[in-house]
């Protein structure tokens, strides 16, 4: 794949760069976002996407990533490759929490798998050695400090120390008293030197007090002196002092040869950890931009709709002006567009607008379009942007564009897509057009994609007469002579030249004579397509009202749709309930005519023969109506051989599980017989869990009196002889 540094550079991809790094959480992160390429093949770039899009997601669930602030452990793992050396407390305690944290995330993106699968298998492939933060814990306190714990020796050297210090205090404590009674000391008594305590002597008494002189104040009217009494035990602490600073260099370089196999897997959780911030770093930058993930094509396209140029979007949202955004498409019919219009127009970042955003993409990060917006990979993107004189090479900007052509004549293919900006410029505008119409050309039976923009007139022809390019121009507004910013595809523009020059304050007594040196029919050419572009604006202006009225139609005749079939199925709810009524009704009036009838005669026989002739008759047409449909000869046939055979199997069925029934029950005798011999040949112990045969609760054998058995049931106790109860469980020997 060929996305060279001069391509990123051309579309300002470093720029994208510095805007994701500045929302790393780490050092790392942002210094693994500055080294950023596009990937080498597509299904890298779709896994890298999905991780982005995955981690944008969970800022708009209840279930957001927790956060994964790591420290940075490149001089452990340095450390770790080098014999003989030991790791801080501070810097162990690191690792400790490095691996806290991925323990963390891996057992939170398990339990959210069904949120973020890609995230998910990503943590699920790295193995956690758990025993790395035991090896830590174990020995080094939250405080970053090497516990007392650590060893016999380490806590019986601090044992000592306390007990060394005990007596500092005490022996000084006595001193101070002493001197004090004697009225050798300053008003402040005592102050700390070289982290000792010390007396404040007064420097006329100096030679009364016995000890060593640490020093005195500015003016020399105070010593300090360490008293005698406390110098044996201050020897003492520093030798203990100096045997502890041994043994914890001991146990850290234990700590660390512990560690020294598991220098690899530091690496790749640092790796993990750094991937994450960076993938985090995408997402709140995608969040910013309000980038997508737009849908992936299998063949080769480019649709952006409604896209954004991120920094400009940036840089104009911060001054508070609107950016209008493009949309454009290449496929396999139009694979060439050809971008025509004037100067300021917008035609060069509508250009580095496509191109960025392609290796954005291509490096795994989200992009401001439209969800609708479609994108494919392709291998090979080339640049050809701005005015790239070379002083060193003392090249002329023609000569640079020449080589640049040269390279991408040899690079060309269906897999690239190539942006040049102002093509054939630099030269004789006839002689320049006509190798840039040939340079055209190529790359079309090359079947690549592109686009350009231009001035020249037999470009834009080009692009018309070739069936799989087309012409494409950024609107001028006729009336204010201000630049639209607003690409139509399917016709060449005007270059405005004259207007632009009257917008910018140019005499009309200079255009209108550079207007004589023009060529008639360049002029009347130039003014037609302004013309036919003005029209196509009207009519383009038409169409977008006329698409916005039907998207409206379309979306009330749904909702009438809607309100139509609501109002059906209303109707039938209606018809149903009437229906019912009705019959209830009907029902009602025959129970009332018969009730009426009994109350004429009184005759209790005629009622009954009458109201079971009438739920007869309701019965036979409630069977008529509700009828299964009337089966041949042939089904019956069929259906009852269907029902012989399965009855066949039934019966097998039936005798195969009875035998098995006897072999089991007879198996289930014998085991009893073997299991009740040997209860009655077991002999109780006191422990024992037993309970009465014909009972359900347990009770454990307190006392054996020959043949009786004092049982504890927990809230009672109960006797019971040893024929009546059998064993549940025997005490443990």
């Amino acid at each position: 794949m060929s996305i060279t540094k001069k391509t990123r550079n051309d579309l300002e991809f470093h720029l994208v760069l510095d805007q994701v790094k500045t929302h790393a959480i780490s050092e790392l992160g942002a210094v693994e976002i500055q080294k950023i390429q596009p990937f080498l093949d597509w299904e890298t770039v779709v896994h890298s996407l999905q991780n982005v899009d995955e981690y944008l997601s969970s800022f708009e669930n209840q279930n957001r990533i927790p956060n994964h602030s790591f420290y940075d452990v490149s001089k452990v793992i340095h450390l770790l490759g080098i014999a003989n050396t030991f790791i801080e407390p501070k810097s162990l305690l690191a690792v400790s929490g490095n691996i806290q944290l991925l323990k963390d995330l891996s057992r939170f993106l398990k339990k959210f798998k069904d949120l973020y699968p890609v995230l998910y298998e990503v943590s699920k492939s790295i193995s956690i050695a758990v025993e790395i933060r035991e090896f830590i814990t174990l020995k080094i306190t939250k405080y970053a400090e090497v516990a007392d714990k650590a060893s016999p020796v380490l806590h019986e050297i601090r044992k000592g120390i306390n007990m060394i210090s005990g007596q500092i205090g005490v022996s000084f404590n006595r001193a101070l008293k002493r001197y004090q009674n004697l009225g050798y000391l300053d008003a402040i008594k005592e102050s700390v030197v070289e982290g000792k305590r010390v007396l404040a002597v007064q420097a006329m008494h100096r030679k009364k007090v016995s000890g060593s002189l640490l020093g005195s104040s500015k003016t020399g009217s105070i010593v300090f002196i360490a008293p005698q009494a406390t110098l044996k035990y201050q020897r003492e602490l520093q030798g203990l002092e100096y045997e502890e600073k041994e043994e914890i260099i001991k146990i850290l370089k234990d700590i660390t040869n512990s560690l020294r196999p598991f220098r690899e897997a530091l690496i790749l959780y640092q790796d993990y950890l750094i991937s994450l911030d960076v993938i985090a770093a995408k997402a709140k930058y995608a969040l910013e931009i309000h980038a997508i993930l737009p849908k992936i094509a299998s063949e080769k396209r480019i649709y952006l709709r409604e896209a954004y140029h991120p920094i400009l979007w940036r840089q104009n949202n911060e001054k508070n002006i609107s950016t209008i955004p493009q949309t454009i498409e290449l496929n396999e019919q139009q694979r060439i567009i050809v971008i025509s219009g004037p100067n300021a127009g917008g035609k060069s970042i509508t250009l580095k607008t496509i191109g960025l955003l392609q290796v954005m993409l291509q490096s795994g990060l989200l992009i401001p379009v439209h969800e609708k917006s479609e994108l494919s990979f392709f291998k090979t993107i080339l640049t050809d942007i701005g005015d790239n004189q070379s002083i060193e090479n003392q090249l002329s900007t023609y000569s640079y564009r020449l080589k640049n052509m040269h390279y991408f004549l040899r690079k060309c293919d269906d897999t690239t897509l190539f942006l040049i900006d102002e093509f054939g410029t630099g030269s004789d505008p006839e002689l320049g057009g006509a190798l840039a119409e040939v340079f055209l050309e190529d790359f079309y039976n090359k079947k690549s994609f592109g686009v350009i923009t231009t001035h020249y007139a037999n470009l834009k022809a080009l692009a018309d007469e070739l069936e799989f390019a087309t012409n494409a121009n950024m609107q001028f507004d006729k009336r204010s002579y201000e630049p639209l910013f607003e690409l139509v595809t399917g016709q060449a523009g005007s270059s405005f030249t004259f207007e632009v020059a009257r917008q910018n304050g140019i005499p009309y007594s200079l255009i209108n004579r550079a207007k004589k040196r023009v060529s008639r029919s360049k002029v009347r050419l130039d003014k037609t397509i302004s013309k036919l572009q003005t029209e196509r604006n009207k009519l383009q202006r038409k169409s977008q009202t006329l698409d916005k009225e039907q998207d409206i139609a379309l979306e009330k005749t749904k909702g009438l749709t809607d309100k139509q079939r609501k109002i059906q199925s209303k109707l039938e709810e209606f018809q149903t309930l009437y229906d019912s009524n009705q019959k209830m009704l009907q029902y009602g009036r025959e129970i009332n005519e018969l009730f009426n009838k009994y109350l004429q005669t009184n005759n209790k026989k005629q009622l009954n023969i009458d109201f079971f002739k009438w739920v007869e008759v309701e019965r036979i047409k409630y069977i008529k109506k509700k009828s299964p449909e009337k089966k041949t000869k042939k089904q019956k046939e069929v259906e009852k051989r269907q029902k012989q055979k399965k009855q066949k199997k039934l019966i097998q069925i039936e005798k195969e599980v009875l035998t098995e029934v006897v072999k089991v029950r007879e198996q289930k005798k014998k085991n009893e017989l073997i299991s009740s011999k040997r209860k009655m040949d077991y002999t109780y112990k006191v422990g024992d869990t037993v309970r009465l045969i014909d009972g359900r609760a347990q009770g454990i054998i307190e006392r054996i009196e020959g043949d009786k058995l004092l049982i504890n049931y927990g809230v009672f106790t109960a006797q019971a002889i040893v024929k009546k109860v059998e064993l549940v469980k025997a005490v443990n020997k």
